[in-house]
């Protein structure tokens, strides 16, 4: 049976959070004195001379309608990085405890278990990039506290079996975070409308991708109540600062256009899809449920460096273990991609 307070470290269920001014004040007022801050004003002539809301309330509200879930369920990040160095912390002591991820996928996940001290140990995808679910449960061990599975997958552009996952919550005591960066991009639902089943899943999500803001910064984590808790007990009290709430705020208030973004950005990976593997250099394009296509060529490093010299920078993944000979191409504008088709029919 899952139970997050034997999951969490025990100094930080025993830990004091910081408590900003804001948190100390309750009711309305209209002289702020109480947070060292400027109140002659900003040089961005707006209100940036003021704290933003460290629970990003009104974000939250918003996000809990779109999302379906409830505002005490999400957890904002300065980035997704946030919500996994977090999630590490929370529930693994350095030196001791170990994580679970299964290559080839995002390496962040392998960053932040270094930063934090924590032991990684790795289950290997199988050919079709899928997992090997009986080989994930005979690794699970009693110091490993969490599992980091990646659906649509970086750098292979694949959902995962739900099935598959499924099975790994059942049987785990630990957390299970799915990273659903690409969602948008996929036909299959999110694991937000499982929350209520699993208390031991955690959803991380992005406004980097579908969104097309990766410039703010702004990862999502949802989870139970109980599990947001402690995030933002150990989170920076002001993570998230006012221009990205703003922004975000703005961006949700076009949700409906969405769809449209997705829908060209969707046709067009079609359209490199049957297009690629034409091209003599194209041994192979995987299957995707991403914003990218991972593509097999008869020579990886050669055709990587060739693009760069013609101005096109794609992601060279050929010394991953499982994606040998691979290139990472990102699906552009329809100008884009038409240049970079032309540039690998070039190569020789």
């Amino acid at each position: 049976m899952f139970n997050i307070e034997k999951l969490v470290r025990q100094n930080i269920r025993q830990m004091k959070p910081y408590s900003s001014a804001r948190d100390e004040f309750k009711g309305t007022a209209t002289v702020f004195i109480d947070a060292n801050e400027n109140n002659i004003g900003s040089l961005a002539g707006n209100n940036y001379n003021r704290y933003p809301d460290p629970h990003q309330k009104k974000l939250k509200s918003r996000l809990a309608k779109i999302k379906g879930v409830e505002p005490e369920q999400i957890f904002l990040g300065n980035g997704s990085d946030e919500a996994i160095d977090l999630l590490l912390r929370l529930v693994c002591r350095p030196g001791q405890d170990a994580l679970l991820q299964l290559p080839p996928t995002y390496g962040m996940y392998e960053v932040s278990a270094n930063l934090n001290e924590v032991r990684i140990d790795t289950v290997q995808l199988t050919a079709d990039f899928q997992i090997p679910v009986e080989e994930v449960l005979r690794q699970l061990k009693p110091e490993t506290k969490i599992v980091f599975i990646c659906s649509p997958n970086n750098p292979t552009g694949n959902s995962i079996n739900p099935e598959s996952i499924e099975a790994i919550l059942d049987a785990f005591d630990g957390l299970v975070v799915v990273d659903e960066a690409y969602i948008d991009f996929a036909h299959n639902p999110s694991w937000t409308t499982r929350l209520q089943e699993f208390p031991n899943l955690v959803v991380m999500q992005t406004l980097s991708k579908a969104w097309g803001m990766a410039g703010l910064r702004l990862g999502m984590a949802f989870a139970s109540a109980e599990i947001i808790t402690y995030l933002d007990k150990i989170k920076p009290p002001y993570n998230i600062n006012e221009a990205t709430q703003e922004l975000a705020l703005a961006a949700l208030e076009k949700s409906e256009e969405l769809k449209f973004m997705v829908e060209e950005i969707v046709q067009e990976r079609e359209l490199l899809t049957h297009a690629l593997p034409r091209l003599k250099s194209v041994l192979k394009v995987y299957p995707s449920d991403a914003n990218f296509l991972l593509v097999k060529v008869t020579d990886a490093n050669g055709l990587y460096n060739y693009l760069l010299g013609n101005g096109i920078v794609v992601r060279n993944r050929s010394s991953l273990k499982g994606c040998e000979g691979c290139l990472r191409i990102s699906v552009g504008t329809l100008e884009e991609n038409q240049q970079l088709l032309q540039s690998i029919e070039e190569f020789r």
